[in-house]
């Protein structure tokens, strides 16, 4: 596919009504401004050994046991 997300987003803009378009743009320019920083790695050293092994290994375990699963019966 040779179109571009923006070619693709000016596309769907074209069919909306003006209220939509003006949503779409107050969307793009708060996702604009909410940019996410990361801090490096080098600063986040200090927190190593912070917990507990025993702890880390539990929380693993239910994180195994209870996410990614999904129950179809649920909806």
């Amino acid at each position: 596919m040779n179109t571009s997300i923006l070619d693709c987003v000016v596309e769907q803009l074209k069919d909306m009504p003006e209220n939509l378009q003006q949503q779409v743009l107050e969307y793009a320019r708060a996702l604009a401004g909410s940019k996410i920083q990361g801090v490096p790695g080098q600063q986040l050293l200090r927190f190593a050994g912070a917990l507990p092994t025993d702890d880390i290994h539990l929380m693993r375990e239910a994180i195994e046991q209870d996410c990614e699963q999904v129950d179809t019966s649920e909806w």
